[in-house]
């Protein structure tokens, strides 16, 4: 396939089905979101490049997938599998084994960028049915034949690397429907492989495609909420862009169904139960070490897009910006729905991106003492009843002000909302000519964010032309987290790994959680022991032991559960 390009040699034709880069591409093949102007003239400028550097691509990934790794599962495995779910439902070509075996960690694209293959499953399956499902675990642990569990695919934590070969299982082909709908409660049961984007659309229309009164949101957006999965929110305790209003996950799951080596774990549909430790606690965020999610149920919300109230205010520092931004969580006057703070790096950065740099605006605000390199951007919007967004806003508006906030409309947060979900398409863009954006978050409270906030900004800025941008977007009566993404040019993979580790040991060195919502994974257990402790790792160890004594269930370093198969480019 000929490949088009435009002018700065941004990649607009969808890749070919078998290729590389059908693998390691962000979302959906026909979609692309490039740089625009400003943000090209910005990489020029911050690393010296020249105008026809943007003209070729330096990789594309459009080579056909194709490697050398038998399968090794034995024949009489594949064809239990094939008898199980169908053969057209059992995968052990080169392609699909590849595609299923990493997700989105910027780690799995270099080495896709690099061709370069450390673990794949033997075969890919994918089941139809909650009765399939247990017939392949049931098999699987009397033949300790690995299971890995995938969705969206969209990990960024190395979460369903089959670092032990055996097999993956895919959720999100065949189990991704409504089980069932509850309006009186508000619930609504969903089988794990369902796709955010499609629950999110039955709830829009709930009155057309389920039959109920009203119109219906579910309430979780993470970034990557087009393409990940219910199941994939819940196993990795996940958060939404909207988690200030409607919470968590953790706040959203009401029960869950597993399918583990040790049988069926079911919890109840209770609001709220006061009958020992919490079982619904337990299995989330177990990131598929426990068992096989197969359905989940979850609160929903009243849909009222009518309602929702934009707001935007710059502050003169960081320092002025934190103390509103904790006045709004903590003043008991009700929370906006989207609430996000970005440090002066990437105020700058988002001034170019939405056009404010050549506004009139641009040229008073200094004369009014918001200075570039110190103002900060706070954008967000506010969902629920009419009367309640009002009163939030006006809440907003009355705490910016008295922080020396200017209030410039609510154009920025719309245009952030606008592109929100888009934003990760250019990291295929970056990558393309050899820049590396990645992210890393962790969370804080308000007494320590300062020092955390101060550590990792240092520490990113240590390497020479490294573009840093820290926004606040979970918020909390006691805390906040910081959401660390940095871009920069590496030389080798080592230099991008070792460049990670350091960020990571800044966080957790200075008091920082070793994760707030992209879960742990086989990226970050190396830290997991010593940063949780190795008493209450034992007693997750202990619910491992329960639930799957032969250790089939994501083995390979996940939660630092088992020894951590490291690969000879990555280690701690």
């Amino acid at each position: 396939m000929k490949k088009k390009i435009n002018k700065h040699g941004w990649i607009n034709t969808p890749a070919p089905a078998d290729s590389y880069r059908s693998i390691f591409k962000w979302g959906s093949a026909e979609k692309f979101k490039h740089p625009n102007n400003y943000l090209t003239e910005l990489l020029k400028d911050f690393f010296s490049l020249k105008e026809e550097y943007f003209e070729k691509p330096l990789n594309t990934g459009f080579e056909t997938v194709s490697y050398t790794i038998p399968v090794k599962l034995e024949k009489k495995h594949i064809i239990f599998f094939q008898n199980t779910c169908g053969a057209e439902n059992v995968k052990i070509d080169e392609y699909s084994r590849l595609k299923y075996a990493y997700g989105k960690t910027m780690y799995d694209l270099i080495r896709l960028r690099n061709k370069t293959i450390e673990n794949l499953p033997d075969a890919v399956l994918h089941p139809k049915t909650k009765e399939e499902i247990i017939k392949i675990v049931n098999y699987c642990n009397k033949n300790k034949i690995a299971i890995y569990v995938t969705g969206g695919r969209t990990s960024v934590t190395r979460g369903t690397e089959p670092v032990k070969k055996g097999i993956s299982l895919d959720m999100s082909t065949h189990f991704n429907n409504v089980i069932s709908f509850s309006e009186i409660n508000q619930t609504i049961t969903v089988e794990a492989g369902i796709m955010g984007a499609k629950l999110e659309n039955i709830l829009n229309n709930a009155d057309e495609k389920i039959g109920a009164k009203r119109k219906y949101t579910c309430g979780h957006f993470p970034q990557s909420f087009e393409f990940s999965t219910a199941g994939g929110w819940t196993v990795t305790h996940g958060s939404g862009q909207q988690s200030t209003y409607y919470g968590d996950i953790k706040d959203l799951v009401i029960a869950q169904e597993y399918i583990t080596p040790s049988g069926v774990i079911k919890t109840k549909s209770f609001p709220a139960e006061a009958s020992g430790p919490s079982i619904n606690s337990i299995m989330i965020g177990n990131e598929g070490a426990f068992g096989i999610l197969v359905n989940v149920t979850l609160k929903v919300f009243r849909y009222y897009p009518k309602n929702r109230r934009y707001f935007s205010f710059l502050f003169k520092n960081f320092k002025e910006a934190l103390n509103a931004v904790r006045e709004i969580n903590q003043s008991e006057a009700g929370v906006p729905s989207a609430l996000r703070l970005s440090d002066a790096e990437e105020t700058n950065i988002a001034f170019k991106l939405y056009g404010i740099d050549d506004s009139f605006m641009a040229k008073i605000l200094p004369i009014l003492g918001y200075k570039k390199n110190k103002r900060c951007l706070l954008l967000g919007f506010c969902d629920g009843g009419k009367n309640y967004t009002a009163l939030v806003k006006k809440n907003i508006k009355k705490i910016s002000k008295t922080n020396k906030s200017i209030n410039i409309t609510g154009y920025p947060a719309k245009k952030w909302e606008k592109n929100r979900f888009k934003d990760p398409y250019m990291r295929d863009d970056f990558q393309d000519f050899g820049i590396i954006t990645d992210t890393l978050e962790t969370s804080v409270t308000w007494e320590n964010i300062l020092e955390v906030y101060n550590a990792v900004r240092a520490f990113c800025k240590s390497r020479p032309e490294t573009i840093v941008m820290i926004h606040l977007s979970h918020f909390y009566v006691s805390g906040t987290n910081l959401y660390i993404i940095f871009t920069g040019r590496f030389n080798s993979i080592k230099d991008f790994t070792a460049f990670q580790k350091g960020i990571i040991d800044t966080i957790i060195s200075h008091g920082g959680s070793l994760s707030h919502h992209h879960g742990i994974g086989k990226l970050l257990a190396p830290w997991f022991e010593n940063y949780l402790g190795k008493n209450e790792l034992g007693i997750i160890k202990s619910i491992k032991t329960y639930l799957d004594p032969k250790n089939i269930m994501n083995p390979g370093g996940t939660l630092g559960l088992d020894k951590i198969n490291k690969s000879k480019n990555y280690t701690k």
